[in-house]
Order: C-alpha cells, then structure tokens, then sequence
C-alpha cells in the first residue's frame, strides 16, 4: 500500500483473500501519520472491506487519531448501506 503525505491507497481487491495482508499494511499506514485511506485504486469488493475498514478505524482510535475514507466505490457504499454501517464509515 503506497502512503504519500498521509494519504494511503490501497489498490486492487478488498476480498475475503486479501484482507489479512492489507489490515497489517493499513496499521503501518496509521503508523506513519496517514490521516485518509483514498479507495479510487480499489476494484472488487466483498463484506470483508467493511471489517478491514472499521479495524483500520479502530486502530486510528487507539491512537487518539481519526481517519477518513474518501473515493469509496460504490459497491463497497452500497454494501455499508446494506449492513447499516454508512455513517460509522463517513465518521
């Protein structure tokens, strides 16, 4: 996951698959001062990306830090709908 002035963009799938692996490499984000996680890199997505989403969260919260989300794709908005989880991510 590439980090540019607090700024992280994961790219690719955020699937079942693939959670493991981004959740350590958005806590390094966190780590290195990322404020905003931009999704325009994102391309399919599953329920999975709404839990690595809200552990990313977590871990900004644990820090006494907040984190935004910006260029959800509109599946992964559709999917928050869905479970009712839209305004903890816009939060």
């Amino acid at each position: 996951m590439r980090v540019e002035a607090g700024i992280a963009y994961p790219e690719g799938e955020l699937t079942l698959s693939t959670v493991t692996v981004l959740l350590d490499e958005g806590r390094q984000a966190l780590e290195q001062g990322c404020t905003c996680f931009d999704l325009a890199g994102v391309g399919h997505v599953d329920s999975s990306a709404l839990s690595l989403m809200m552990s990313w969260k977590r871990a900004a919260l644990a820090q006494g830090r907040v984190i935004s989300f910006r260029n959800i794709p509109a599946t992964l908005a559709s999917l928050a709908a869905l479970y009712g989880v839209t305004e903890f991510l816009n939060a």
